[in-house]
């Protein structure tokens, strides 16, 4: 096949033109190669779709914590929290730890 007969081809003559070709490159160059390239806004779409899943995260964490704060405005509230958390007791009192041997982290020396 002679370079007559390519020159001849019906898709030579559509890629050699000149307005193609101009197209081609700007396309190759604003997909790969721009500041503001196609690769970098999808990554950057990414970016943002993990950080709208943090954000509702931390919102449902406010409310949580909103929650439990409502709740500790209550004195009954807030002894029973501290006696759960942080093994607070009245005076006389006594406290037992109940722990069950399941739950508890034992080594096997084997």
């Amino acid at each position: 096949m002679g370079l007559k007969e390519l020159r001849n081809k019906k898709w030579f003559k559509l890629m050699t033109n000149m307005y193609v070709l101009v197209l081609t490159i700007f396309v190759i160059w604003m997909a790969f190669f721009d500041t503001n390239s196609f690769l970098i806004h999808w990554e950057l779409r990414k970016e943002i779709k993990k950080l709208e899943k943090q954000k509702e995260f931390l919102k449902d964490e406010i409310a949580k914590d909103k929650e439990i704060l409502e709740k500790m405005s209550d004195p009954e509230e807030m002894e029973k929290f501290a006696r759960e958390k942080y093994y607070m007791k009245k005076e006389n009192e006594e406290i037992f730890l109940i722990e069950y041997e399941d739950s508890l982290k034992i080594k096997k020396d084997e």
